[in-house]
């Protein structure tokens, strides 16, 4: 199968799905928190899929990879976020799991997909 879109890639999916799990743990925070750690966290998920897409769409290489290092970072932040939603116990451990198992996940395909486009990991046969 080949790449015709942002959307073919696996590691956008897998961000999308972060993002919109981010969404529903949002709805389970305290409304005071709204314009705190919830805008937070649902920028920061947001953005992980969003830098995939318009890295893709660059024109470069370069380009590409450099957009794959902010979604890293975005994702950095978005497991943080949960990580102090549980420390704060807004959250419990139960309800962040998937998400975190969904950050490790995408973080490992980031790590090699930036590897690929900085030419330090072959591509899988």
């Amino acid at each position: 199968m080949s790449i015709q879109s942002y959307r073919d890639l696996l590691v956008w999916q897998k961000a999308m799905r972060l993002a919109a799990e981010s969404y529903r743990l949002a709805g389970l925070l305290p409304r005071a928190e709204e314009y705190r750690l919830t805008g937070q966290l649902l920028r920061a998920a947001a953005s992980v899929p969003a830098n995939i897409a318009e890295g893709h769409s660059r024109g470069t290489r370069k380009d590409y990879a450099n957009f794959i290092s902010i979604a890293r970072g975005s994702l950095a932040e978005t497991e943080t976020i949960l990580l102090l939603l549980v420390d704060v116990e807004l959250l419990r451990d139960e309800q962040v799991r998937a998400s975190l198992e969904l950050c490790a996940e995408t973080g490992r395909m980031l790590n090699a997909l930036l590897g690929r486009l900085r030419g330090t990991l072959k591509p899988n046969p």
